[in-house]
C-alpha cells in the first residue's frame, strides 16, 4: 500500500466513525471528533464550494461553540423538531485526499443521508469537505462543510439533523 493510499484509508475510517455517531445519535462522542477551535458549515442547496457564510444565507455556520450548543439542543426534548429523534442511514463515498499543508489534510467525499420520521423517509446527497489534522491515534476536524447537491430543500423543508 502506498503512502497516499494508506492516508486515504486511514482518513475514511474516520469519516465512517463520523457516520455511525450520527446514525447512532451519539452527538457528544461526534462532538468530540472535532478540533477546539473547529467550524461547521451548510449553505444553502445549490450553493458553490466557495460560499461564503458573511456575505450569503447558510442553513448551518457553527462555530465551535455553537456546534457544542447544537449538539446540547439536539440531546434534549426540547429540540421538538428532532424528538422523538430521527432515524438516519448514511453512506459515505468517493473519499479522495485534495491535499495536504502545514499538518491540514483537505478531504472531500460524497454522501447519502437518508432521514425517517413520522412516516417519511427523506434523502440529503451532496458532498463534505473537510479540513483534518492529526492527532495522537487518528484526525481532529478543523471544518467540516456540507454541500447539499440538490437545486433545493423540497421535499424535505428543512435540515434538523446533523448531515
Amino acid at each position: 500500500m502506498t503512502k497516499g493510499s494508506e492516508l486515504r484509508h486511514e482518513v475514511e475510517d474516520f469519516l465512517y466513525l463520523e457516520a455511525h455517531l450520527l446514525d447512532e445519535w451519539n452527538l457528544d462522542e461526534w462532538f468530540k471528533l472535532f478540533a477546539e477551535g473547529a467550524t461547521y458549515d451548510v449553505p444553502t442547496a445549490g450553493s458553490a464550494d466557495d460560499a461564503d457564510s458573511s456575505a450569503e444565507l447558510f442553513y448551518v455556520s457553527d462555530d465551535y461553540f455553537r456546534i457544542a450548543h447544537r449538539v446540547k439542543r439536539l440531546n434534549s426534548p426540547r429540540a421538538h423538531s428532532e424528538w422523538p429523534r430521527s432515524i438516519t442511514s448514511r453512506i459515505v463515498s468517493n473519499v479522495r485526499i485534495l491535499g495536504e499543508n502545514g499538518g491540514v489534510i483537505k478531504v472531500r467525499s460524497a454522501y447519502i443521508t437518508h432521514r425517517s420520521k413520522e412516516g417519511v423517509t427523506d434523502m440529503y446527497c451532496g458532498h463534505h469537505l473537510y479540513e483534518l489534522v492529526r492527532v495522537e491515534g487518528g484526525f481532529k476536524i478543523q471544518s467540516k462543510r456540507t454541500m447539499l447537491d440538490m437545486e433545493n430543500l423540497h421535499p424535505q423543508g428543512r435540515v434538523s439533523i446533523i448531515l
